[in-house]
């Protein structure tokens, strides 16, 4: 063995396999403790999120929305009736992710000083990690305190008959493509499916969804997923419930794909796209070494460390609490917290809502679908409440009917929801749908994070004339 082939060994206090968002956000929180870190990344710096998920969808989402917005104002709206400049979408969503280079976000690493590893890291046993570098070096890390697993989840794709042939896209090519499809099949109702119909049938294409379920949005009130699928449907999407994919065909590399439902039906399309759920990418992570099963999600309890372990953190998508990047960000800051303290012997705030405890992501996890209109939640809905055993109450409210929203746009549609807990008075769950709700998701989140009761929120006084005065109208709504 040469030297250039040696094993190169280095020790550090934290070892961060997987440089997201998520990995970015502990090694942030273990180097302001003072602790030595390391990042393992074997793509791009930043994740799936700056480059094939939350940063380019939105960027392609907002000239759609905004000229949805445009069109709804008086005095406006002829003037934004034509198409969207493609070009001109697609080179915006190319500088959002630096045309898929991570040199900023490799400079912002360095600059909270972790060391990067750039290659593939496997655990190989007890606070010990491998990583194979492009070039077939081979790096053996050992963690003094903790290994953070942050690799997150990548998309599913069914096993069909014709699949490998038909080259699907997932949300990454979605994301990501140069060119608009003619006709785009999107097989699922969740948000990847909504936010791409949402953008591809406004770029012109023949958007068709297939959707197994009975709507959109299903883990959403269900008036969410109906407001959206009624907008998308106007906007010329063909959307179809209660089917199932039986295989696909693409007899030539660059021709049409054929797909076959259930019912014996044949659509042709130019592209298909499954948002058909989340895997967690940990086939290849050296589970098998430290007594974990190979592809499976990680259960931790609620600093994220892995069950039955006093070293492994799992951070993020792969824990399969709530896969979405501020949530996984907000485990982060938590896990990053946990680790610091553990290491420095100092005491942990394990109770409710503690420096310590991810607790948001049982009670209070927001989201925003972006799609036309805007559907934003947080906590849980009316079911999860009542599966819970919680002895609550709905209120709803219709957008439309607060001077704010009929001032936004002509038109409004819109409906708003919270799910009150009778028995301490406090919200368990709020929902938002209607254009521009977006940003008043938070005072939402702020409500059932903070446990405000109803009397206090009766004095939180929305400024008028805003959409936010939906808030009085629920809770005048509420106490009759």
């Amino acid at each position: 063995m040469t030297d250039a082939d040696a094993v190169k060994n280095a020790v550090y206090d934290v070892v961060v396999i997987g440089a997201g968002p998520v990995g970015e956000n502990v090694a942030d929180r273990t180097r302001a403790a003072g602790l030595t870190t390391a990042v393992v990344e074997s793509e791009l710096v930043g994740g799936e999120c700056s480059y094939w998920a939350c940063i380019p969808s939105k960027a392609l989402l907002r000239p759609v929305v905004a000229r949805a917005d445009a069109r709804r104002v008086p005095g406006l709206g002829a003037a934004v009736q034509g198409p969207l400049d493609t070009a001109a979408v697609l080179a915006h969503r190319d500088w959002y992710v630096s045309d898929w280079h991570d040199d900023g976000q490799v400079a912002w690493l360095e600059g909270v000083g972790a060391d990067l590893y750039r290659g593939q890291g496997r655990l190989a046993g007890t606070k010990q990690v491998s990583v194979t570098t492009p070039d077939g070096t081979e790096h053996r890390l050992t963690a003094r305190h903790a290994v953070a697993v942050c690799t997150g989840s990548g998309a599913v794709v069914p096993d069909l008959p014709g699949i490998a042939d038909a080259r699907p896209w997932t949300s990454r090519e979605a994301t990501s493509a140069k060119e608009v499809p003619g006709r785009l099949v999107i097989v699922g109702g969740g948000v990847v499916g909504v936010e791409m119909a949402t953008v591809y049938q406004a770029l012109g294409a023949q958007v068709t969804m297939l959707i197994r379920g009975k709507g959109l949005l299903p883990k959403m009130e269900p008036f969410a997923g109906e407001l959206v699928a009624e907008a998308l449907t106007e906007a010329g999407a063909d959307i179809r419930t209660g089917v199932s994919v039986t295989s696909v065909d693409r007899t030539t590399p660059d021709g049409p794909v054929t797909v076959e439902l259930d019912d014996g039906e044949r659509i042709e399309a130019d592209e298909i796209l499954f948002a058909t759920g989340r895997a967690p990418r940990t086939d290849d992570l050296g589970l098998e070494t430290v007594a974990l099963k190979p592809g499976s999600w990680l259960p931790v309890d609620d600093s994220c460390r892995v069950e039955g372990s006093n070293w492994l953190y799992a951070v993020g998508d792969v824990n399969h609490r709530a896969l979405l990047t501020h949530q996984g960000k907000y485990q982060a800051r938590i896990a990053g917290a946990a680790i610091a303290a553990r290491a420095q012997g100092t005491p942990e705030a394990t109770g409710r809502w503690g420096a310590h405890t991810a607790t948001a992501d049982h009670a209070a996890v927001p989201q925003v679908v972006f799609t036309d209109p805007e559907a934003a939640s947080v906590g849980l809905t009316l079911a999860a409440a009542e599966r819970a055993g919680h002895r609550v109450r709905a209120v709803d409210y219709d957008l439309a009917a607060v001077s704010g929203a009929g001032l936004y746009a002509s038109g409004y549609r819109g409906r708003a929801r919270m799910v009150v807990d009778l028995d301490r008075e406090i919200l368990l769950g709020v929902t938002f749908v209607g254009p521009g709700i977006g940003e008043m998701l938070h005072s939402a989140t702020v409500a059932v994070a903070g446990e405000v009761p109803i009397d206090r929120l009766w004095h939180a006084v929305p400024a008028f004339p805003t959409i936010s005065e939906v808030w009085l109208r629920l809770l005048e709504t509420y106490r009759g």
